[in-house]
């Protein structure tokens, strides 16, 4: 208790002295006058014996009196809440949904939804690192909510209707563990009542755009992506198998695949004899017993036996209906044995030199790109020399006029479109009228995007291609079905 310059002593801050005691004190009613006004007080505060007037409206004694005040100040001052806080607008009850897997029924569920306004947003995150701990990403997104709020507004929709849209965004703003599980880039497509978003393999080009329908363009590599590959990395410890695309790396389990070399190679004493013993866990069942007397098989013919053992468990449990290349990693001298005994027909003739057996499959597929690189692009190539041949034959355009009717009538086996392209304009598929401007109308929608979506719907190829791969230097080309 402290004590003002006068001597008297004043009551700690913080809860009132006495707070939750029972107070047993005289009233003091020596004052002229004091009883008359405690009773008046007790009269008009409370009903019978300390039953307290139901009407009455009761302040804590701790209140902060001066609330209003600050408030006001606040108001002219324009202070806003700290970077962390997150204001979500009202009436938050739209699903945020995530797509697990970009595969062909869902890619056209995004294609065939449409809406008086759909928000489509993209944006290139990170894995890891500096811009993870700064939350760069999150701050980029809620940029783009910002900016996707304010153009729905703009474009004559209600407040309320625009905040309803953008909402969804502002709980995966909220989500802190959300921003630290990104991959390469984000994709997310709003709408009224709908909200769902595809953590993509690979960064796209930064975009918001707002239309009647999604803008899925960025997508084609992931769901176009047919080609695929195996990676099996050798070791005489363990062997490891992978599957693996243009994007990354899924690990296999193989629950038969030997553990090493002494999985598949034991030396026993039998009835005073040395022997060395073949069998495992694996594929090759049951056990060999084989007399040696002094000596033993050498090193090249137990990890012979070894390698024949894992591609024989490869063949059994997975390899005998593919024809996908296969790509090894280990020492060479390893590599070339498993060559020797593999009876798998589709080994890539690269392989990744060197003791891969402790790398993590980031650094796997890292190095493992770089060697399927030229397998990746054998479809492309391939259908790019199918385009000569075809306009030889008159089956192929590169007229934008002509190739964007042709791919809503489903004409198109195979189209080239330009990477990171808009063709803004109309086409009326009723009565094949197309309409292109160079800068975006009102009511206009990308006609690229939308040649891209039919062409893939109506069964055709798409290749999205850099400025100097495409056909006659066109924004579209295509091989036509008739």
């Amino acid at each position: 208790m402290g004590k003002d310059k006068e001597g008297n002593f004043h009551p700690m801050k913080g809860k009132p002295s006495g707070n939750g005691k029972e107070i047993d004190q005289q009233l003091n009613f020596a004052t002229p006058g004091a009883y008359e006004k405690y009773v008046d007080i007790a009269n008009k505060y409370t009903g019978g014996l300390a039953e307290e007037v139901v009407d009455v409206k009761l302040r804590h004694p701790n209140r902060n009196v001066s609330k209003r005040d600050e408030k006001q100040h606040e108001k002219r001052s324009g202070d806003v809440k700290s970077k962390k806080e997150v204001l979500l607008p009202k009436q938050v009850d739209t699903e945020v949904e995530e797509i697990l897997t970009l595969s062909q029924d869902v890619f056209t569920s995004l294609a065939e939804y449409v809406s008086p306004r759909c928000v489509t947003i993209y944006l290139p995150t990170h894995k890891a690192g500096v811009a993870v701990n700064e939350q760069n990403d999150l701050t980029e997104f809620k940029s783009r909510i910002q900016q996707a709020s304010s153009k729905l507004k703009a474009n004559g929709m209600s407040g309320d209707l625009a905040d309803r849209i953008v909402a969804p965004g502002y709980k995966l703003i909220a989500n802190e563990r959300f921003w630290r599980e990104l991959t390469c880039g984000l994709a997310v497509f709003l709408a009224d009542g709908y909200c769902k978003y595809y953590k993509m393999p690979v960064a796209p080009k930064d975009e918001l755009l707002i239309n009647s329908s999604f803008f899925l363009s960025p997508l084609i590599p992931i769901v176009t992506q047919r080609d695929y590959f195996y990676l099996l990395v050798l070791s005489k410890k363990q062997a490891r198998f992978y599957k693996g695309d243009r994007f990354g790396l899924t690990h296999i389990p193989v629950p038969e695949m030997p553990n090493g070399i002494e999985d598949v190679v034991h030396f026993e004493e039998k009835d005073d004899q040395k022997l060395w013993r073949t069998g495992s866990s694996g594929a090759g069942g049951g056990a060999n017993y084989h007399g040696i007397g002094a000596g033993k098989p050498d090193d090249k013919e137990n990890i012979a036996m070894y390698l024949d053992e894992v591609d024989e468990t490869l063949w059994k449990d997975h390899l005998n209906k593919e024809n996908a290349p296969l790509l090894l990693a280990g020492v060479e001298y390893l590599v070339s044995i498993y060559k020797q005994v593999a009876q798998y027909g589709h080994i890539w003739p690269e392989s990744i030199h060197g003791s891969h057996e402790h790398d993590d499959i980031h650094a796997l597929s890292n190095a493992a790109q770089l060697k399927m690189h030229r397998y990746f692009l054998q479809r492309k190539e391939k259908m790019l020399d199918n385009y000569g041949v075809a306009s030889g034959a008159g089956l192929s355009s590169s007229i934008v006029d002509e190739v964007i009717p042709a791919a809503f009538y489903s004409r198109v086996s195979v189209l080239f479109a330009l990477k990171n392209e808009h063709l803004w304009g109309k086409f009326d598929e009723q009565d094949n009228v197309l309409a292109l401007h160079a800068e975006q109308q009102e009511q206009d929608e990308c006609l690229l995007d939308k040649a891209v979506i039919q062409t893939l719907l109506h069964g055709g190829e798409v290749f999205l291609l850099d400025k100097e791969e495409m056909p006659a230097h066109s924004k579209l080309a295509a091989i036509l079905r008739y």
